[in-house]
């Protein structure tokens, strides 16, 4: 029998929180209690430890129940992740690591993982709010770039500091689409830059490298410390 490493929130309880993590153990109750939590779903912290063990590789099975899991997120959404086209909502998710224990080092959450030169439009349209979309759209560009890729913030402040001052403005809220259309450009140059690669495009590398990120920061410096503090395990992981 295959192993489950991808569970619904709605399939996971407040017991299950050394393989849910502390938040995805939280979610799932919440979710069963019928508060209106938004569909998702939580990757088990065997899967971080397998990760590990294999060298930076999640085993085939779990990103298969990974992309199982999106598709029943879809349905339940009535969007679709990677969706750009004319009368299809795209489907936008953020990525959060969770441990059974709160810890120091470990990767901020990514908001709208799902952004795309493709996918940007149906977001245009859905909202009826060019600007709004591509805010959204440069934020994930330098919210990836910094939490999942390690590029400095500072390179990306730097660049939009230098639209706002050639806009004769103060702040990021006063920036009219064209000037965000700027900074998304001058943040893929940043980006291809300092990664030698350009922003993805496909939505699910984006999600695979955020998963990635994940995990990896459960052996960062500052969490490995922290561990030996508090008497935490190193097999426990990291949920996402």
């Amino acid at each position: 029998m295959t192993q489950k490493w991808v569970y619904l929130f709605n399939e996971g309880s407040k017991d299950m929180r050394d393989l849910l993590g502390g938040k995805g153990a939280g979610l799932a109750e919440m979710t069963n209690a019928g508060l209106p939590v938004p569909s998702g779903f939580t990757i088990t912290t065997d899967v971080c430890n397998e990760f590990v063990k294999a060298g930076n590789t999640i085993p085939a099975d779990a990103w298969d129940q990974a992309l199982a899991a999106m598709k029943t997120v879809e349905q339940e959404a009535g969007k679709k992740f990677g969706g750009g086209l004319p009368g299809v909502r795209p489907l936008l998710v953020s990525v959060r690591s969770g441990a059974r224990e709160s810890m120091p080092g470990m990767m901020e959450t990514v908001l709208n993982i799902g952004l795309t030169d493709e996918t940007l439009p149906g977001l245009i349209a859905t909202t009826g709010n060019e600007r709004f979309a591509l805010d959204s759209y440069r934020r994930l560009i330098a919210m990836f770039g910094k939490t999942v890729m390690g590029i400095e913030a500072e390179h990306f402040e730097h660049a939009l500091d230098e639209v706002k001052q050639a806009a004769g403005v103060t702040h990021d809220v006063e920036l009219s689409a064209e000037n965000l259309k700027d900074v998304i450009t001058k943040f893929k140059a940043i980006f291809k830059r300092d990664t030698g690669r350009d922003f993805p495009q496909d939505v699910n590398e984006q999600i695979d490298l955020a998963i990635k990120a994940v995990f990896n920061s459960w052996n960062t410096d500052r969490a490995k410390l922290y561990r030996r503090q508090e008497r935490i395990p190193e097999d426990l992981g990291t949920a996402v």
